[in-house]
């Protein structure tokens, strides 16, 4: 139980670092750049240049499709699992399991594009490999039911059983 609530506290930050930048910084590769401020545009800028990301900057095809994904889909369940952790609500799971799948996925596509293309430094990629650890250890989240409680078939119908004495009664 201890266990699970480290993973939420990680992962709960990790949520909070991702509902703040997808919307900022990464839609910047798929959105037009007038619709951001100055400030954040050379904040992108300064990052590209920085840390060598020439995704950000030669902006391939595979690449904005999976910011699209990260828009459309990974975001909102962002926001959820943020929503869930804080609430503690049951359906945690699914939606990090959700959430850790298809964010690994992207992230498997992404390492294999910057290792294979010889292009990026060892600091980019120690600034992208971090994000694959989290959606693992999003997908091993979303594998423990209702925080840690598992309910067996046997415990669920005892459970059930109760119930049904109580509404006779």
């Amino acid at each position: 139980m201890g266990l699970c609530k480290l993973v939420d506290a990680i992962l709960l930050l990790f949520f909070l670092v991702v509902a703040v930048v997808a919307p900022l910084m990464d839609s910047q590769t798929c959105l037009p750049v007038q619709l951001f401020p100055d400030f954040l545009v050379d904040l992108k800028s300064w990052y590209a240049r920085e840390y060598g990301d020439y995704l950000i900057v030669e902006k391939p095809d595979f690449f904005v499709g999976l910011v699209w994904l990260e828009l459309l889909l990974q975001w909102p369940l962002c926001i959820a699992n943020l929503y869930a952790i804080l609430t503690r609500k049951s359906w945690l799971s699914t939606t990090c399991l959700i959430y850790g799948v298809s964010t690994s996925t992207s992230m498997i596509a992404i390492l294999g594009e910057l290792m294979g293309s010889g292009k990026a430094s060892g600091k980019l990629l120690t600034l992208y490999s971090p994000f694959l650890g989290f959606a693992i250890l999003a997908v091993l989240r979303g594998l423990v039911p209702n925080g840690g409680r598992s309910r067996t078939p046997t415990s669920m119908n005892a459970a059930g059983a109760k119930m049904a004495r109580k509404k006779k009664a």
